[in-house]
C-alpha cells in the first residue's frame, strides 16, 4: 500500500498523463484520446464486475463477480492496477490509493492497450460507442423488469447468457453466403422482420411489439413453407443466437433481451480471441516506457516488484502477459538479428545459430506489423518456436486418473503448440452449428457438434439444450461424438435422451 506522500493528488495525474502520453507517442504508438477516472477500490471492482462499464443490466452474475473482487482485495489475494475499455475515447480507471509509480505503470499500459485497440484488425469492426449502447441496453432490460417483474427477465436473461458463446466470431471480417446483404453482426440491424433501426427511446413507437408479433408469425410460415421445398438454413450456420433471432418463436420483449446478449457478446469476442497478445503488448510498453523513461531511483524497487508480480508464472495457469510479452521480445530479437527465412531455417549448427546477427535492425517494425494483423491463433501458430519453448521451459500438461493431479504431459514442442492451439481456437470452447430448423420435418431444431477429438462435457451439452429448447419451443438436438461414437443427444420437454446416428 502506498504512503500518504506516494499517493498523487487527483490535480497531479493531468501532468503525469501528458508525460506518459508524449512518451508513448514518441514510439509510434496510435491511440484515440484517453480519459482516466480517479476511483476507490470498491468502485473499481463494480465496474470490473460490469466488464468495465459503469452502467449495465441488472444481473445476479454482476453481484456474483463484484463480492468475489471485494473479498479477494480485502484478503489481500488480488489487486487491480488497471482497467480499460475499447471505445472511442478510450475510458480508463486509476485506483485513488495508488503511488506515483504505480500511476504511471497503469497509465503506460493502458496506452499500449489502447493502441492495439485502435489498430488490431479484430477490433475493426466492434462498436466503439459502447459506453453509450451499454447503458441503453440497460434502460430497455429495465422497462422491461417494470412491465414483466424482475424475475421473470432475469431467469430469460440465465437462459440467454448461458448460450452467449453460439456466435460466429469471424463473421464480422468474413462474407458468409447467407448474409450477404447485411454489414455488420449488430444488433440494431438484424432483428424481426420489419423492424427498423431506432434509437432505444423511440423503439416502441417505431417498432410496436403487436406488430411485430403479428410479423414473425408471417415470416414463420413462410419459413415453413420454404423448408417443404429444401431444408433451412441452406448451409450449416455457426451463429446460433442471430439464427434463433431470426426463427425462433420469441415474443417482442424476449427477442429484445437475447439480441441484447448478442450484441455485447461480439462486442468482448474480440478481447478473447486476443487476449494474450492484448496482455504482452501493453506489458511490452509499460516496461520500455517505464524503464527507458518513467522511474527514479527511489521508484526501481516498486516498479520490479509489481512488474514481477504481474508476469510471474504460475505452476497451474498460463500467465498471457508473460507468454505474450516474452513472444513479442523474441520476435523484435529474430528480426532484428535476422532469425527468420530459408537461409535461417536450413542452419543445423547451433553455435551458429547462437552467434547469429545479420544486424537488419527490423525488429520494432515487424512487432508493429504483428499487432496489426494476428490474433492469439495465429500468433501462436506463426511465432511459436522450439527455441522459445526450451528458452521458457514450456510444457503440455494432462490430468493424471491415478493420482488425482494435473501433471506435465510432455515437453516436445508439436504438444506444447497443439495444445496451446485447441485452448486458444474459439476460446477452448465447442464450435456449434445449425444444421436443421425443421428435423424431422416436425419443427425441431438440429445442431451439429464439429467434432476434433475433444468430446463435450455431457453436462453442459444437457444444460445448453434444455435452455435452447425454451427459446425454440421445440424439441432440440444435437450431434456429436462420445466413446468415438457418433451418437445425437435430444432434448424434449426437458428430458434428455442419447442415441446413436
Amino acid at each position: 500500500m502506498a504512503t500518504a506522500a506516494d499517493v498523487l493528488r487527483k490535480e497531479e495525474i493531468p501532468d503525469l498523463q501528458a508525460e506518459i502520453e508524449a512518451h508513448a507517442r514518441s514510439y509510434g504508438l496510435d491511440f484515440f484520446d484517453t480519459i482516466f477516472e480517479l476511483v476507490d477500490y470498491e468502485e473499481l471492482c463494480m465496474i470490473a464486475a460490469y466488464g468495465g462499464f459503469p452502467i449495465r443490466y441488472p444481473h445476479w452474475r454482476f453481484g456474483a463477480a463484484y463480492d468475489e473482487l471485494m473479498k479477494g482485495y480485502t484478503y489481500g489475494l488480488q489487486k487491480i492496477y488497471e482497467l480499460v475499455i475499447n471505445t472511442d475515447p478510450c475510458y480508463a480507471y486509476l485506483m485513488s490509493c495508488n503511488s506515483r509509480t504505480d500511476q504511471k505503470l497503469v497509465m503506460a499500459h493502458v496506452y499500449g492497450h489502447c493502441d492495439f485497440f485502435k489498430n488490431n484488425a479484430w477490433f475493426q469492426h466492434t462498436n466503439r460507442k459502447m459506453l453509450d449502447e451499454m447503458a441503453n441496453h440497460a434502460a430497455r432490460v429495465h422497462r422491461h423488469i417494470d412491465r414483466l417483474g424482475f424475475d421473470r427477465v432475469e431467469e430469460f436473461i440465465d437462459v440467454c447468457l448461458s448460450l452467449e458463446n453460439l456466435i460466429d466470431p469471424y463473421s464480422p471480417h468474413i462474407r458468409r453466403k447467407r448474409s450477404e446483404t447485411d454489414s455488420e453482426p449488430r444488433m440494431e440491424t438484424v432483428g424481426t422482420a420489419g423492424r427498423f433501426p431506432a434509437k432505444s427511446y423511440m423503439d416502441a413507437f417505431i417498432n410496436p411489439p403487436e406488430v411485430l408479433e403479428k410479423l414473425a408469425e408471417k415470416r414463420r410460415a413462410e419459413l415453413l413453407e420454404l423448408n417443404e421445398r429444401g431444408t433451412f438454413p441452406e448451409e450449416p450456420t455457426r451463429d446460433v443466437l442471430l439464427f434463433l433471432l431470426e426463427h425462433a418463436p420469441l415474443r417482442a420483449w424476449e427477442h429484445d433481451i437475447l439480441s441484447i446478449v448478442r450484441d455485447e457478446a461480439y462486442y468482448f469476442a474480440p478481447q478473447a480471441q486476443t487476449k494474450i497478445m492484448n496482455e504482452g503488448w501493453a506489458s511490452y510498453w509499460h516496461s520500455t516506457i517505464m524503464t527507458r523513461h518513467g522511474l527514479t531511483d527511489r521508484e526501481v524497487i516498486d516498479y520490479a516488484d509489481h512488474h514481477s508480480g504481474t508476469l510471474a508464472m504460475s505452476p497451474t495457469r498460463l500467465n498471457p502477459y508473460k507468454l505474450g510479452i516474452e513472444l513479442f521480445r523474441d520476435i523484435e530479437e529474430r528480426w532484428n538479428k535476422g532469425r527468420f527465412g530459408a537461409e535461417w531455417e536450413a542452419c543445423d549448427d547451433l553455435r551458429k545459430k547462437e552467434k547469429w546477427d545479420l544486424e537488419l535492425g527490423l525488429g520494432r517494425q515487424k512487432i508493429f506489423e504483428v499487432r496489426r494483423v494476428h490474433n492469439d491463433v495465429t500468433f501462436i501458430d506463426t511465432f511459436l518456436t522450439p527455441e522459445f519453448c526450451r528458452k521458457h521451459r514450456l510444457f503440455s500438461f494432462a490430468y493424471n486418473d491415478s493420482t488425482e493431479y494435473y501433471e506435465i504431459a510432455s515437453r516436445e514442442f508439436a504438444e506444447i503448440k497443439k495444445q496451446l492451439l485447441q485452448n486458444l481456437t474459439n476460446r477452448g470452447q465447442p464450435i456449434i452449428y445449425v444444421v436443421d430448423g425443421n428435423f424431422r420435418n416436425r419443427g425441431e431444431l438440429l445442431l451439429r457438434h464439429e467434432f476434433v477429438g475433444i468430446e463435450l462435457k455431457l453436462d453442459y451439452a444437457r444444460d445448453t439444450l434444455t435452455n435452447l429448447e425454451k427459446l425454440w419451443r421445440r424439441p432440440v438436438h444435437i450431434e456429436t461424438v462420445v466413446d468415438e461414437r457418433e451418437v445425437r443427444i435430444s432434448c424434449e420437454n426437458g428430458v434428455h435422451d442419447i442415441n446413436t446416428v
